[in-house]
């Protein structure tokens, strides 16, 4: 099944608020993007069905700066009222302009109604926004701008896409290959520098700056990251799914497999062999012994 590849970015102008109430503004994202996607979906004038959509989250940039995205890998076609599959008879699925400013207008709706019920907290650089007038102003800069949805013809097919976006579902930021060295309180990393003509370079920065920047993205305890809508969201995917591959003649689904082995994934999302000594990086590490996990309780503090 053919898909394709958006990119749907926030502006920095949210980035500050974000730092105070990341749950909230992740999710916001989440639902707008999905509604946004779910609604050109549904309209005959695109494809006239339900699509299926995998959406993924990013927070960071290669200079590891805030830079909030989501990543939308997206059937290209939908499953009609009638079973039928519709794909789209213009040779690409959304156009991103119009994509653009429904995403602008979801998200900044679902962020009106979160100040209008104090639904956020404000510190620091964001504490001028708890009043009212000032919220309003802040909502008018961020319409007066075009918001950035960016699409991408997967020309290796959706496994290119997949295997891209699978080196990142279980990162944070920063891969320890990228990091040359951390001495004398600074640490040196290397990075694609986009604007540039996708050079590599390095970027050195303070220790206690790197850990700054690192800590942004560390999620919200519990948020999940990457989410299904559509035909593959958890509470209508089996049957829907079955329909799909009717109106697609495609075989069912074959049986799931067996699980794969903590060693094979490492080595095919991190490219990393979890035997492999760490210090020489040639010789094989060995399992000498399984030590059981030890069953004493650490003793419960009285209260005072």
């Amino acid at each position: 099944m053919p898909y394709s590849h958006l990119v749907f970015t926030l502006p920095h102008t949210l980035n500050a608020l974000a730092q105070g109430n990341a749950r909230l503004l992740y999710a916001l994202l989440f639902k707008s993007v999905s509604a946004t996607l779910i609604d050109f979906g549904a309209n005959p004038r695109w494809l006239g069905g339900e699509i299926a959509a995998t959406l993924i989250l990013h927070t960071w940039g290669q200079t590891l700066a805030q830079h909030l995205h989501l990543h939308a890998l997206v059937a290209a076609g939908a499953l009609g009222n009638g079973g039928e599959w519709m794909r789209s008879p213009r040779g690409f699925l959304f156009p991103v302009k119009a994509l653009s400013a429904v995403f602008r207008g979801k998200f900044l709706e679902s962020l009106k109604q979160a100040f209008e019920r104090a639904r956020l907290s404000f510190e620091g650089s964001t504490s001028l926004l708890s009043e009212h007038p000032a919220q309003e102003r802040f909502l008018s800069r961020l319409r007066e701008n075009d918001w950035v949805v960016y699409a991408k013809r997967p020309f290796g097919g959706p496994e290119q896409v997949l295997d891209y976006l699978g080196r990142y579902t279980h990162r944070v930021a920063i891969s320890n290959h990228r990091i040359v060295d951390a001495n004398d309180g600074q640490v040196r990393f290397r990075y694609r520098d986009y604007a540039h003509g996708n050079r590599r370079k390095t970027m050195r920065l303070e220790a206690g700056e790197f850990i700054r920047r690192f800590c942004l993205h560390v999620l919200p305890q519990g948020f999940m990251r990457i989410r299904h809508y559509g035909l593959i969201a958890n509470r209508s995917k089996r049957l829907q799914l079955a329909q799909a591959r009717i109106a697609l003649d495609r075989p069912a689904a074959a049986q799931r497999p067996e699980p794969e082995s903590a060693e094979a994934f490492w080595l095919r999302v991190a490219n990393r062999d979890i035997h492999q000594c760490a210090h020489c990086r040639a010789g094989r590490m060995i399992t000498i012994a399984a030590l059981a996990p030890s069953e004493r309780k650490t003793p419960r503090a009285r209260p005072p």
